[in-house]
């Protein structure tokens, strides 16, 4: 996924190139959708059999499908570093070494975040006169160094940890929920959210908040959105009006509350007549969390496994560009549950460097299959691999780890905003300690 401030750059330059001699032209609109834990095969373009997802369908058919597109990381922190850096996490800092291959992300404890040394694409953008709103997680860290306002966005309602409670307000605080630089409530407080029936309505919320901003900023200056909406993200919800709708159960729910969303805002820029002056572009932060599934997880289509691991299932993920005028109609169209595959998906930890697992995904999209270490095929392609690993490593300078010390005291305790609202809670005594990541 750090691709795709690559592809976001290249768009803009072939829409400014194309509008020709015009004097000053406005520099487009950017909308960046992004999923949290969306499969692969979550779309009905995708293959998705209930076919629920309409809206995001046609703005397939409208624009161009990327069938093979893939994130920087399997797990949600990293990944959207990579995204609004466009820095591998080994690069920008979102990484552990506590222990060898080991996932991690940014929990309430964790004492790191987005280094003050990254290049934000919010920061380049408002350096060419955009203003940025971000709607939704964050998840880049959530002590106020590393509050997105300071990195590149004007605005920002939304939260920055994942919804995960609730909590007591003892052992943990419940996360909070901001509208610019402080919060205005938490979780499960404020912003309900039932875990029995799965009902809440922040993707209500999260929409409009991005339309009320769109209206505002449609004929002032060009804009950047990062919608950045987690509904199925377990635990995973859906408003009212949606819940019980999909073949799919909850999760299904979710995903067609989300595609219903996205019609409305294409809708939206259609009707405001800047469809033609607003790349938009859709994807998700890595592969569908099969840990949760069926219930609270998504579909990887016919890749193997899914988020935390880098099989397919979870490095691929969907992706769409639409911009009418500019991108041409119809373009480029428990570890692993019930994927027990021999020698492959393995429970430990096995050494893989110098003799790597090889799939050839034209003959064998799902990885079942390792190319033989014995046979000339997978020498080949060693004789070509290597090389490139190798010029990577040379010209790699890996970043301070951001996600390696973790502390109860600097959690969501006394957010900025809390004395306003008489929602201040005390922090316990400062044990900075190694995170542990076991997965």
């Amino acid at each position: 996924m750090a691709t795709v401030a690559m592809v976001l750059g290249l768009s803009l330059f072939l829409g400014w190139a194309s509008l020709g001699a015009e004097a000053e032209p406005r520099p487009p609109n950017i909308v960046l959708l992004l999923m949290d834990d969306m499969g692969w095969g979550d779309l009905g373009v995708f293959g998705e059999p209930s076919k629920e997802t309409p809206h995001l369908d046609q703005m397939a058919a409208e624009g161009m499908l990327f069938p093979n597109f893939y994130t920087a990381n399997p797990l949600c922190s990293p990944s959207r570093a990579a995204l609004l850096t466009g820095r591998l996490p080994i690069r920008n800092g979102f990484y552990t070494t506590n222990a060898h291959a080991r996932n991690a992300y940014t929990p309430q404890e964790i004492v790191g975040g987005i280094p003050d040394s990254e290049f934000l694409l919010p920061e380049l953008l408002k350096k060419a006169g955009y203003v940025n709103k971000i709607v939704g997680k964050w998840h880049l860290g959530h002590r106020p160094q590393f509050h997105p306002l300071k990195h590149g966005f004007d605005e920002w309602f939304g939260a920055p940890n994942c919804h995960f409670g609730p909590y007591d307000n003892k052992a943990r605080p419940n996360i909070p929920v901001y509208r610019n630089w402080e919060m205005v409530g938490r979780f499960f407080e404020d912003f309900p959210i039932n875990l029995k029936t799965g009902e809440a309505n922040l993707t209500q919320i999260y929409l409009q908040e991005a339309v009320d901003f769109i209206k505002q900023q449609a004929h002032q200056q060009p804009f950047f959105l990062y919608w950045a909406v987690d509904a199925t993200h377990a635990p995973v919800y859906a408003s009212k009006s949606f819940l019980g709708t999909s073949q799919r159960g909850r999760y299904g729910d979710a995903v067609r509350e989300i595609d219903d969303c996205v019609g409305k805002i294409l809708k939206l820029l259609q009707d405001l007549g800047i469809q033609e002056n607003t790349f938009v572009f859709f994807t998700s932060d890595n592969g569908a969390a099969l840990i949760s599934a069926p219930i609270q997880g998504g579909s990887n289509g016919p890749f193997l496994c899914g988020k935390q691991t880098t099989f397919e299932g979870g490095m691929r993920e969907p992706a769409i560009a639409w911009w009418p005028g500019h991108i041409p109609a119809g373009r480029g169209i428990d570890f692993c549950p019930g994927q027990n595959i021999s020698g492959v998906t393995t429970h430990s930890q096995e050494e893989h460097t110098k003799l790597p697992l090889l799939f050839h995904l034209g003959r064998d999209p799902g990885e079942k299959y390792p190319i033989s270490f014995s046979s000339l095929e997978y020498q080949n392609v060693l004789l070509k691999i290597f090389p490139i690993v190798e010029e990577h490593k040379k010209t790699m300078i890996p970043a301070e780890p951001q996600l390696n010390v973790c502390n109860l005291a600097v959690m969501n305790w006394a957010p900025p905003g809390c004395e306003k609202l008489g929602r201040c809670l005390a922090s316990p005594e400062s044990k900075p300690e190694k995170c542990f990541w076991p997965h």
